[in-house]
């Protein structure tokens, strides 16, 4: 059992880290007149350079040989990068191109659609209670697309990118700061590439905007990484479950953001769009903590003894309470 003091202390890295990433969408304007392609490529570049500095100066590079060795894990890791790319690319041009909500929005409905895809992909079976989560969700995406006039396709961007990213991170079973810096070395030639061949066109403004642009560009690197420290060092100390309702601070901060700093429009039907996801969130969260209740008085019954899986079963039950576990390695946050 932790601390009370070492319990406090994860809490409040929990709220660090849920927090940035909730506050970041007042960091990516900064780097106008960067472009969404530009931005993700310095991110790209300054975050393995900060995780590599980290990681030097922690002295855990074993994994990395390991790594290499393992073929079919450094393809799955590549997939991650891949996803990764878009998940940023995605999120860092709606925010600079006023679509912060919409955003948001992806990262409220992303529990869902990892549920849907347990069932599709995994086969994985869904309580009555989860099942009307997911269809009340389907249905706020066919209100929001009337809302919208299209289909929210930032958000279901986002959301689905997301989810790929925790079923991918879940087999390769990286540390977060490890998962970047994997994930990173892999996207940092391409990235390194697209920024020099901006340079030979003269459009780089890296280079022409003068010292203060150049530095908030390589602060990208902080920026990703340091929130995922605050996430590692909450991991720790606090139950998962604790965690998994965190999670749910960044799309609020993001959703605030969005009407009353950047003044996004929402008319009714957005209203009621949102409404729904936030019913099936609630409704999701509910059954997931009535179930891990029973379980944990199951697991605590006088009458039980206790075995080598009850270990396992409280985690099981930690991980119910979240409501949708987090990813194995939150790298992929905006």
């Amino acid at each position: 059992m932790k601390s009370r003091g070492e319990r406090h202390i994860g809490l409040l890295n929990g709220f660090a880290a849920y927090g940035m990433w909730g506050l970041v969408p007042l960091f990516w304007p900064l780097l106008k007149p960067a472009g969404a392609a530009e931005i993700l490529a310095h991110r790209m570049v300054w975050s393995l350079v900060f995780v590599a500095v980290a990681l030097v100066f922690v002295r855990r590079w074993a994994w990395a040989g390991e790594l290499l060795r393992q073929p079919r894990r450094l393809a799955l890791v590549a997939v991650a990068a891949t996803v990764i790319t878009v998940n940023w690319g995605v999120y860092i041009w709606s925010v600079n191109s006023g679509h912060v909500v919409e955003a948001s929005l992806g990262y409220f409905i992303n529990p869902l659609v990892t549920i849907a895809m347990g069932v599709l992909l995994l086969k994985e079976r869904l309580r009555p209670v989860q099942w009307t989560a997911v269809g009340v969700g389907a249905a706020a995406v066919l209100v929001l697309t009337v809302g919208y006039g299209r289909p929210p396709w930032i958000s279901l961007t986002l959301a689905f990118s997301f989810a790929t990213y925790g079923l991918v991170k879940k087999k390769v079973n990286l540390g977060g700061v490890e998962s970047l810096a994997a994930e990173t070395a892999i996207q940092f030639l391409p990235a390194l590439g697209y920024l020099l061949w901006l340079s030979s066109h003269g459009d780089l403004s890296f280079a022409s905007e003068g010292p203060g642009h150049a530095v908030l560009l390589a602060s990208t690197g902080i920026v990703t990484a340091l929130p995922l420290v605050c996430f590692g060092a909450a991991a720790i100390r606090v139950p998962l479950s604790t965690l998994g309702l965190l999670q749910y601070l960044a799309p609020v901060f993001q959703f605030l953001l969005g009407i009353f700093y950047f003044g996004e429009a929402m008319p009714p039907e957005r209203w009621a769009g949102f409404a729904l996801v936030w019913l099936a969130l609630t409704l999701l969260t509910w059954d997931a903590l009535r179930t891990a209740r029973t379980l944990r008085r199951e697991i605590t019954r006088p009458s039980t003894t206790m075995t080598t899986g009850t270990a396992s079963a409280v985690r099981k039950a930690e991980s119910l309470a979240s409501g949708a576990e987090p990813p194995a390695s939150p790298s992929a946050r905006p």
